[in-house]
């Protein structure tokens, strides 16, 4: 078929030749009297079987229908440009984005520039993102729910608050994320002894809980030895440098054992923030580690365990250094000797007011959200 061509178009054919992208040109009735060399690649036809078609020839009438709609958006927003796809000769769609500008000729003629541009790599790349995040969503999912076990089965192992004997037992234990390498034990052993720990794992996250739950079962088994604290610490540093050495897990603990009088207490901390011990209206005492961290060196561990007498109305504090490195807005610490101000007041309140004034007050005090676990155990000879 003939097709008679304007005078301006005739003159810039080879400049739409040299284009990277499909460039169709019709007349006001939409027929097609030109495309370039380009636009035949993309479609796959010659531009012969092109010319003289009308462009709702390529097009189902539902698609026709879209494209008018993305025409009549586009025109209301301002712009002749929009996203919608080429029809292949081997019956595939080519996405592509569409832009069109009108060209009147001298003579008024009405004709229509129209531009393909090629995003097919474009979706291909979208459609591997979608992929990919699809895949990450999934696997943030698992992530999750292991996440939500491991907190179930870390809670689990949470010290218990108990009364016990002559001796009346508070805690408290918060892993500064999901979970943490902080735990706390208070583990009665038959009628006539307890046990109390807290333990502190270096880190934070699934590494550092793996390494505190596993050491929680080799604490329990230490103890069912009859080990003094002071051998179960040197047991449980032969442990980790045997099982878990090189992974870089240092661990510091406080650990009490009590007779179901409570008048004495047994004593014995590794590389850990000092125990205290708070008559009501004292200044507490410090029961500083005779031992050094654990899971660095071999030997630690195995000090002589210290013996304290305790009397009646006496309360212990074991506790983390989440409770103790913590900073106020101008960055000060408040340390063991604000931890140590703090308890001495809290002591003059009832004990089962005493663990919630200390976590207000530590919090009063820090800047922002916990950034370390924290663990607590109270005592009080009743």
């Amino acid at each position: 078929m003939h097709i008679e061509k304007p005078e301006w178009l005739l003159q810039t054919e080879g400049i739409f030749d040299s284009l990277n992208e499909g460039v169709l040109v019709s007349d006001d009735c939409h027929t097609i009297l030109y495309i370039n060399s380009c636009l035949e690649e993309m479609i796959g036809l010659p531009a012969g079987e092109v010319a003289g078609r009308n462009s709702s020839d390529f097009y189902s009438d539902a698609e026709l229908a879209v494209m008018e709609r993305q025409i009549e958006i586009s025109e209301q927003v301002g712009r002749t440009r929009f996203e919608f796809f080429l029809p292949q000769k081997d019956g595939t769609r080519l996405p592509v984005i569409i832009s069109t500008r009108r060209q009147e000729d001298p003579e008024g003629r009405q004709f229509s520039i129209v531009t393909f541009t090629d995003i097919s790599d474009q979706k291909r790349a979208e459609a591997k993102l979608r992929e990919a995040n699809t895949a990450l969503e999934e696997r943030q999912r698992e992530i999750e729910e292991d996440l939500a076990l491991a907190a179930r089965v870390q809670q689990s192992l949470a010290p218990k608050s108990i009364v016990w004997g002559g001796l009346r037992i508070d805690t408290y234990f918060h892993p500064v994320r999901t979970i943490g390498g902080d735990f706390g034990l208070v583990n009665p052993v038959g009628d006539d002894r307890l046990d109390l720990l807290v333990c502190d794992v270096s880190g934070h996250g699934i590494g550092s809980a793996l390494v505190a739950n596993r050491l929680y079962t080799e604490v329990l088994a230490e103890f069912a030895n009859n080990h003094s604290l002071g051998e179960a610490m040197r047991g449980l540093n032969s442990f980790v440098m045997r099982s878990i050495g090189g992974s870089a897990f240092m661990f510091t603990m406080a650990a009490a054992r009590f007779e179901r009088d409570g008048k004495n207490m047994i004593f014995a901390g590794a590389g850990h923030p000092p125990a205290m011990i708070v008559t009501p209206g004292r200044e507490p005492r410090l029961l500083e580690s005779m031992n050094m961290v654990l899971g660095a060196l071999p030997g630690a561990g195995g000090e002589a365990d210290l013996v304290v007498p305790l009397e009646r109305g006496d309360r212990v504090v074991l506790y983390t250094d989440g409770f103790s490195e913590v900073f106020d807005l101008e960055g000060e610490m408040l340390g063991i000797p604000g931890v140590q101000k703090i308890v001495r007041e809290a002591a003059l309140l009832p004990f089962t007011e005493m663990k919630q004034e200390i976590l207000s007050r530590v919090a009063e005090w820090r800047e922002g959200p916990p950034s370390d676990d924290m663990s607590l155990v109270l005592l009080e000879v009743l």
